[in-house]
């Protein structure tokens, strides 16, 4: 057990070894022909990169990461991230050697060749084993790095006794040029300094080249002092390409550190081969002849292919048996903490397994105390949300510097900051803390967010929160954590023309049919508070981790909240938490009924006073029916969807302030929005855009009769064509 606990600030004195000479350079050179050989082989990769971080990998691997190879789920492993995600073919070759079962000799071979069973794709995934995160696109990688960092301090503070280190794993990340350029590296490594994670430890493969050039092309500054002006320690290997005793020295210099540690390893991309420190070496096959000249200049034979010698296999033998070792310590370690704190070592067990405590539902307050006024459903949201984070310690809430507007705060909540911190306005915490200030860096806290939720799936959900605007910043990292399948809620806020006064720059018009569309998004617009708690609901369900899974099945969800006062309708009995589930459902049912409209979050308002107006002064009996979440809908019955929209019988109507792209799956007609919104009061913009009642009732009436007219009545006619319906407003 106490042998465990050190084993961080211990280095084996037999891994002290001649960097130049022996199995090092056998190894160097195996695995750089290997990788030669795998991207040659169908003429598709990128080798450079990978082989000129051959010694980065080997001092990593054999002299540095704790990991288990026969369990790759071991749950205080030390985490590797490739963000340089490109150089995939590095870890496979890696994993391989290593003794991760499932990469098999054939399945390495497999590197971009047409085998649908692949665990070799062209940037590495998180459902292969060894794989912490999905990477490629770049700057993602690091800031996902950020976020596993911070989920092992905020865990070891949270559970770590005297004598019990039960979380201390270290996260590694590699990185290239690009990585520092992508603005989000840059917010992720400004929150690595500023939390002061002592556990991150970022390898830079400095090999100065980039797919256009020579970085100078368009990057001359300084990185070193970049980072350390932003709070890291840094450190410098000069001789990349075979000083593996050098990188291992500041790798254990790492372990140490108090702060972040940057290691600047100088390399040389594509070393040994006739186009090394070239751009021409980064993206592309070196060409079977330079491919023989790799093998001569590391003294193999190059008549042969896909050589690993068995002194190499030797070599990387034993880190099987040192994984299971670590595993085995690891129990005891355990196995005394349960006897010592009982309770905390159950609550452990849970967060270990993904699982959510059981009854958290019963932390979701009764509405009936809420009254009828109207309330924004931002606000709706913090009443929902906030009994939940203040009771469920798997969630970690955040905000990008508008916890005033978002409302996500709880009572007596603690930031997530480093203890030693102490701020001018006086707001303070530590690494138990569970609400995150992420400043003005929307990309970074949904793409740390991801860091965090890859941790151990499901033993820490992170709540983002900003302006649904702004997750058009956060994009690329909303689509990571889809890819992913990574349990993730966004809370988008201020997400209409309703936002008003700060003008189109701030209305998300599209924003919208983007995240309905993107695959395992659960783009969520509740129209009132009973809807937002099945918002949360619908989220959270999608949350469940099964921890049999090898990598996470949940959803992506995004809670869009309006700015403004908008009508609560759960006393009247219409809006209904359990049934947001479904994705739409009967708002308000007329007998008779000649046309559906469709209402949608902050516009529902519109839809039933349209219906109102339609029935009771138009002749025209409507139904309303509710459709905060496509993708749920999707999910349904096909019995369920028709019965609901019943398309055959009569035309249906959307309602949303929104461009309508994609609504004619489920409408025929549409009142929305065109342009990109305008400034002034919220409801001001609402009536310049045509959004009252009585004028979407009239266009309404006006389309329906000259619909039947060009029809001469025959029933159906509204199918096939869709139409925009603010063109048949008066006043437009």
């Amino acid at each position: 057990m106490n042998g465990y606990t050190s084993h961080k600030d211990k280095q084996d004195s037999q891994h002290r070894v001649n960097p130049k000479g022996g199995d090092h350079a056998l190894v160097l050179a195996t695995f750089r022909c290997l990788v030669a050989d795998l991207v040659q082989q169908f003429n598709g990769g990128h080798p450079g990169g990978a082989m000129g971080m051959a010694a980065i990998g080997l001092a990593l691997w054999k002299y540095t990461m704790r990991y288990s190879p026969s369990n790759p789920r071991w749950f205080n492993r030390d985490r590797f991230v490739l963000s340089n995600g490109h150089c995939c073919v590095f870890q496979y070759a890696f994993l391989h050697l290593t003794g991760y079962q499932s990469m098999t000799f054939p399945q390495l071979k497999s590197y971009h060749s047409s085998r649908p069973d692949s665990l070799c794709p062209g940037h590495p995934e998180i459902e292969i084993d060894g794989i912490e995160v999905t990477t490629g696109p770049l700057g993602q990688g690091i800031a996902n790095a950020v976020g596993l960092a911070m989920a092992s301090e905020h865990l070891g503070a949270t559970y770590n006794r005297e004598g019990f280190e039960v979380v201390n794993n270290m996260t590694y990340c590699t990185i290239g040029d690009a990585c520092l350029q992508e603005g989000v590296g840059m917010e992720a490594i400004q929150l690595a300094g500023h939390f002061r994670l002592r556990n991150l430890v970022v390898l830079y493969d400095n090999n100065q080249i980039t797919c256009d050039g020579s970085v100078d092309l368009c990057n001359t500054e300084d990185v070193d002092a970049k980072m350390r002006a932003c709070g890291w320690n840094v450190l410098d290997v000069l001789d990349g390409n075979y000083d593996v005793e050098g990188i291992v020295a500041a790798l254990e210099l790492a372990r140490r550190s108090d702060r972040p540690t940057f290691v600047n390893v100088r390399t040389v991309i594509g070393v040994g081969s006739k186009v090394q420190g070239d751009a021409q070496a980064h993206g592309a096959a070196f060409g079977v002849e330079d491919v023989k000249g790799i093998k001569k200049f590391f003294g193999m034979d190059p008549s042969q292919h896909y050589v690993v010698p068995e002194e190499v296999r030797r070599f990387f033998e034993p880190l099987s048996e040192r994984g299971k070792q670590w595993e085995r310590e690891y129990e005891e370690l355990l196995e005394g903490y349960q006897n010592e704190y009982p309770d905390l070592a159950e609550e452990f067990r849970m967060r270990r397994e993904g699982q959510m405590i059981k009854d958290w539902r019963k932390f979701i307050p009764s509405l009936d105390a809420l009254g009828k006024d109207p309330l924004p459903s931002r606000k709706s949201g913090g009443v929902i949300c906030n009994p939940l984070a203040q009771n469920i310690n798997t969630f970690m809430v955040g905000t990008a510097d508008l916890s005033p507007s978002v409302n996500m705060i709880w009572k007596d909540k603690k930031d997530f900051q480093h203890p030693d911190l102490r701020t001018a306005c006086g707001i303070n915490g530590d690494y138990t803390g569970r609400y995150i200030h992420w400043g003005v860096r929307e990309h970074a806290m949904c793409a740390v967010s991801n860091g965090i939720a890859a941790f151990n799936f499901g033993t820490i959900i992170p709540i983002t929160s900003s302006f649904f605007m702004f997750y058009i910043y956060a994009a690329p990292a909303v689509r990571m954590s889809a890819l992913q399948r990574l349990p993730t809620i966004h809370i988008a806020t201020h997400d209409s023309i309703g936002t008003g006064e700060d003008g189109p720059t701030h209305q998300p018009i599209a924003l919208a049919t983007f995240y309905r569309s993107m695959p395992n998004v659960l783009y969520i617009r509740p129209c009132d508070t009973e809807e937002v708690a099945g918002a949360f609901e619908l989220a959270l369900e999608n949350m469940v981790v099964d921890p049999h899974l090898p990598h996470p099945n949940a959803s992506t969800s995004i809670i869009s909240l309006s700015r403004q006062p908008i009508p609560q309708w759960h006393h009247l009995g219409w809006s209904k938490s359990e049934s947001v589930r479904r994705g739409a459902y009967v708002f308000e049912e007329r007998e008779g009924a000649k046309v559906t409209i469709i209402g949608v979050g902050a516009e529902m308002t519109f839809a039933v006073a349209a219906a109102k107006v339609l029935a009771e002064e138009l002749g025209v009996p409507a139904r309303v029916v509710s459709f905060p979440c496509w993708r749920a809908f999707e999910g349904q019955s096909a019995e369920y969807k028709r019965s609901l929209l019943r398309r055959k019988e009569m035309p249906a109507v959307v309602v949303e302030a929104y461009a309508l792209n994609g609504w004619e799956r489920y409408a025929d007609a549409g009142y929305g929005l065109n342009g990109f919104g305008k400034s002034g009061p919220g409801k001001e913009v609402y009536k310049w855009y045509g959004f009252d009642g009585g004028k979407i009732a009239g266009s309404i009436k006006a389309w329906l009769e000259n619909g039947e007219m060009e029809a001469g009545g025959e029933r159906g006619w509204w199918r096939g064509e869709w139409a925009e319906l603010n063109e048949f407003a008066e006043g437009q």
